[in-house]
């Protein structure tokens, strides 16, 4: 064995040659580490710990810049630290704390070293002890080694000293019980000469404080001392981040400490301090005019510094200060405004938020028109902030600020078209929620839509096909707005809706589908009407004329030898009833050409949605191959029973009836108004008891395993099942054998370009017609926006924000916006605190509430069990006797100014609690007499205090801790 430990050690590599290797390693680096730790595997195996130790560095340093694994060395790395050597020692805690965590299975093997290396002599040993607790402290480890740092908390080391203090945050937070040993001299440690473990102690409390501040409300009087004494800006800023939690939950505190830190924003020269400061006012001091308005003087001197960060600084505290003082933003709102045009990206976001806080009823259309413009202009990521922006602001409170919701839908629409826009979730589900909420806006809503819906260009976008899915949704369902049903028909059926993904298209499907629905019924009420128009008219013309019946009647003509030929454009519906009588009587065709639909615009209709519906019944996707088949299924029976004079005829119309009553049955369910559904409506349905949900879904994988999902756009052109099995005629379909379109789709196609020739590519003579990406780019901007003098325009409008609080009077009402009973807001779920903070709070609470007694947080449910913890307490922790009476039960809070006057007021406190149990006195003797008076005092109110809490309820809200009398 060494033999081949000298060799290794002999030509081993060092940390050095490995990263020189690294640096002339280009293109076969992942080959190199790999041989890399061959070696380290191979080198950490051997008992010399020089060679092991350098392995163990080697593979801590691949660890860290390459992440590689090192779980595997676990137990190399305690070899390690059981060293004598200090070099080795130090690699060892380098590679634990790096890797170590709470599931480690040898962790508990270092407990032993880790009180071997706090209790050594050497300072530099103890300190890698302290900083590899504070890292990888295991319940177990910070149970096992409380005593050991509660000792080093009171060492004369410095340099030990505040590493301790240090390491009692992680004490606290994994052994909350810690609390009882070392909390007192944590607090005396406040009172230091030293600034380093004043530092280290103000740390502490600062990070205990913003998790739970009012249990250290009591600590106020020394806190407030460090404020005002201490020079350390790096101890103040910690001061001030404790008192910005303290001071909201005691308004004493606030009016006692706003001075000293106003103060410090006017005498210090420390950016960070005035930062700190200004923040801690803009917080926690908002109700003190002048404060706040020293705030915003300090304010405008970081933004007009020429370096970005302080820049930076000031934009967030000012939007810190905006939803409380909106007067600060607009004082310096031509900075914030100038500042969207800044180089640096996130001085640009933060000034975006200042102009957005900055948007009324009065300003919205000017200021959203603006920022437009600057969208326009833009990288695509701050662009995207800037919709996100206007989007967020615009629906706060159910669209609070929207009076015009015209304007506002075409402005989705517009943004829908910016370049670079990446918004499609956002304005897709706000294009659906206004249609239900806002019913007068319903129009626009569909006009915005059919112009989405008919520019081919935009389906190869994959960003905008979210909006698209919402414009033909809106289409679909509010199609009785529309003032042309069939060119929306034409949109949502074009050839291009297959570079949709499945989803997306099935929703152009069912809206195509809610068209012809609504085309058929409208036919079907119109023929209706013309008919009952008809009878009335023969009826009065026979009224009228009844004297000369004979010389003026006129002839009716039935050809009932031609029937409809749908292909016949000129041809008209004509009704078996009447014709122009020579006296300006209007016709059955007359009265079918006045309406909108006619027997052959609505068998050009049919024709067009058979023609793209029946491709689709070979799709892999199960929901468009069955809304294919129902609107075939519904396409069949019009044409057969409702749009077939000679089977009607001989049917005697008991065919039609049926049909159109089946018409009817569907047009009135789309009819069906639907309105917007609460956040909270899933939570408020019961499960059934019969229901048995599994948590662990892991069994599908088994069930499923084999099924491989198709891509989101794969479909058949030809369904595997055409021909008779389909149970449809496609007598006008291509031919499976012929390649070329047909000669149907080919006119279709050309009707449809005729339309919309804007979005078509010019012509070429051998054109064919395919399904092709390369259209014109997706997004166009609007040429009617005016991009000058933004910024000017910005500063122009911002003005009106601090006009008069009434709502302005609008030419145009505000529309009625529906809103629900129980509110639209998500509910605000209460987050339930930790049990450790929970347990942890209660224990520095009890202490610092009781004063003069200590108990564990467990013992505040079960105060039978006290001294029974004490008792393990002290055979774990080896306290000496004297020391336990000191400072384990933490007998007394220390004053830094006066003690004995501390120990007065306790007393005073329970004073009137002590007339209650006059009698009942303890025996314990003592040789000093005033010292036994003052045992028999502290018995008397703990077992007054004892007997309190056992007769009260266990679920009692906590005693708030008295705020001492200098803040009165």
């Amino acid at each position: 064995m060494a033999s081949p430990s000298l060799m290794d050690t002999l030509f081993q590599r060092s940390l050095d040659d490995i990263i020189k290797g690294l640096r002339h390693q280009q293109s076969t680096e992942s080959t190199f580490i790999s041989k890399v730790i061959e070696e380290i595997r191979r080198e950490i195996k051997t008992t010399d710990l020089q060679t092991k130790s350098t392995a163990l560095q080697k593979l801590t340093y691949l660890n860290s810049i390459h992440s590689i694994d090192m779980s595997w060395a676990s137990f190399h790395a305690i070899e390690c630290i059981s060293s004598p050597t200090f070099a080795h020692k130090k690699i060892g805690y380098l590679a634990i704390s790096q890797s170590f965590n709470e599931s480690t299975p040898v962790i508990l093997l270092i407990t032993n070293q880790l009180r071997k290396d706090l209790n050594s002599g050497n300072e530099f040993e103890v300190s890698l002890a302290l900083d590899c607790l504070s890292r990888i402290g295991t319940v177990d480890l910070c149970r096992d080694l409380t005593s050991e740092v509660f000792t080093l908390m009171s060492t004369s080391k410095v340099f030990v000293r505040k590493k301790a203090v240090s390491v009692v945050l992680r004490l606290f937070e994994k052994y909350p019980d810690a609390v009882r040993v070392c909390f007192k001299r944590l607090v005396e440690s406040l009172e230091s000469s030293d600034s380093q473990i004043v530092s280290a102690v103000v740390g502490v409390f600062c990070e205990l404080a913003s998790k739970e501040p009012r249990s250290y409300l009591p600590l106020a009087p020394e806190f407030y001392r460090i404020l005002v004494d201490s020079r350390n800006n790096w101890v103040l800023i910690k001061v001030l981040k404790i008192f910005a939690n303290l001071a909201p939950l005691e308004p004493r505190l606030a009016k006692r400490v706003v001075e000293p830190i106003c103060d410090h924003m006017r005498k210090t020269g420390a950016k960070s301090m005035v930062f700190e400061c200004i923040r801690t006012v803009v917080t926690s001091f908002t109700e003190y005019e002048s404060a706040v308005k020293l705030a915003a003087v300090k304010i405008r001197e970081f933004l007009l510094e020429d370096d970005p960060n302080l820049k930076y600084l000031g934009l967030h505290v000012l939007s810190i200060m905006a939803p409380k003082n909106l007067w600060a933003v607009l004082e310096n709102k031509d900075v914030v405004i100038q500042s969207l045009s800044d180089e640096d990206p996130n001085i640009k976001l933060e000034s975006l938020c200042l102009v957005m806080a900055m948007v009324s009823e009065s300003n919205v259309v000017e200021i959203c028109r603006v920022l437009v413009n600057y969208a326009l202009k833009s990288d695509p990521e701050f662009c995207n902030e800037i919709l996100g922006s206007i989007l967020s602001t615009c629906c706060q409170n159910v669209y609070e600020i929207i009076i015009d919701f015209d304007w506002y839908v075409s402005l989705l629409g517009e943004m829908s078209r910016i370049p670079h826009c990446q918004k499609g979730e956002e304005i897709e589900n706000q294009l659906i929620d206004i249609g239900m909420r806002v019913k007068d806006v319903r129009p626009e809503l569909v006009r915005v839509g059919r112009h989405l819906l008919i520019d081919p260009a935009l389906l190869g976008n994959p960003f905008l096909h979210r909006i698209l899915s919402a414009a033909a949704w809106v289409c679909g369902e509010y199609v009785e707005f529309s003032r042309n049903p069939v060119e929306l028909m034409e949109a949502l059926l074009q050839p291009r809706t297959g570079l949709l993904p499945s989803s997306i298209r099935t929703v152009y499907m069912q809206s195509a589908f809610k068209v012809l629905i609504f085309c058929v019924c409208s036919y079907l009420v119109q023929k209706e009407d013309m008919t009952s128009e008809v009878l009335d008219l023969a009826s009065k013309r026979e009224c009228s004329e009844s004297s000369d019946l004979a010389s003026a009647k006129a002839p009716v003509e039935r050809d009932q030898d031609e029937g409809f030929n749908p292909r016949n454009s000129n041809q008209s519906y004509e009704d078996p009833s009447v014709v122009n009588d020579g006296h300006g009587q209007l016709s059955t065709s007359a009265l079918m050409e006045e309406k909108s639909f006619t027997h052959e615009s609505i068998f050009k209709l049919l024709n067009l949605m058979e023609l793209a519906m029946c491709p689709l019944l070979g799709s892999y996707d199960v929901e468009i191959e069955e809304r294919a088949r129902n609107a075939l299924g519904f396409i069949e029976l019009v044409k057969r029973d409702i749009l077939n004079p000679s089977l009607r005829e001989a049917n005697l119309e008991t065919e039609e009836v049926s049909a159109s009553r089946i018409v009817e049955w569907v047009h009135d369910a789309f009819s069906e108004e639907l309105g917007p559904v609460s956040i909270t409506a899933q939570e408020r349905v019961l499960i059934p008891d019969e229901l048995v949900l599994k948590e662990n879904l892991a069994d599908l994988e088994a069930i499923c395993g084999n099924v491989e999902l198709p891509s989101s756009c794969s479909f058949s052109l030809r369904s595997p099942y055409y021909g008779e099995s389909a149970g449809i005629s496609f007598s006008n379909l291509q031919d499976e054998e012929d390649p070329e379109p047909s000669t149907e789709a080919t006119s279709l196609l050309t009707e449809h370009r005729k339309l919309h020739e804007l979005y078509y590519l010019p012509s070429e003579k051998n054109e064919t017609i395919t399904i092709a990406n390369d259209y014109p780019p997706a997004n166009y901007p609007s040429s009617g926006i005016n991009t000058n003098d933004d910024t000017q325009d910005l500063v122009t409008l911002t003005n009106q924000s601090l006009v008069s609080k009434r709502k302005p009077n609008h030419a145009k009402p505000r529309p009625v916006v529906v809103k629900l009973d129980e509110g639209d807001a998500a509910p605000v779920t209460a987050k339930k605190p930790e049990v450790k903070d929970d347990l942890l709070s209660g224990a520095i609470r009890d202490i610092l509430l009781l004063g003069n007694e200590a108990k564990p947080a467990s013992s505040r449910s079960n105060p039978s069990d006290k001294s029974s913890i004490k008792k393990k307490g002290k055979e774990k922790l080896n306290v000496d006797l004297s020391d336990s009476k000191e400072d384990l039960p933490v007998r007394e809070q220390p004053n830094p100014e006066n003690p004995s006057s501390r120990r007065s007021k306790h007393r005073g406190h329970g004073k009137e609690k002590s007339k209650k149990s006059q009698g009942k006195k303890d025996g314990d003797g003592s040789e000093d007499g005033e010292e036994k008076e003052k045992q028999k005092s502290r018995n008397r109110n703990g077992k007054h205090k004892t007997r309190q809490r056992a007769d009260a309820p266990l679920n009692v809200v906590a005693q708030t801790p008295p705020i001492p009398d200098f803040l009165l």
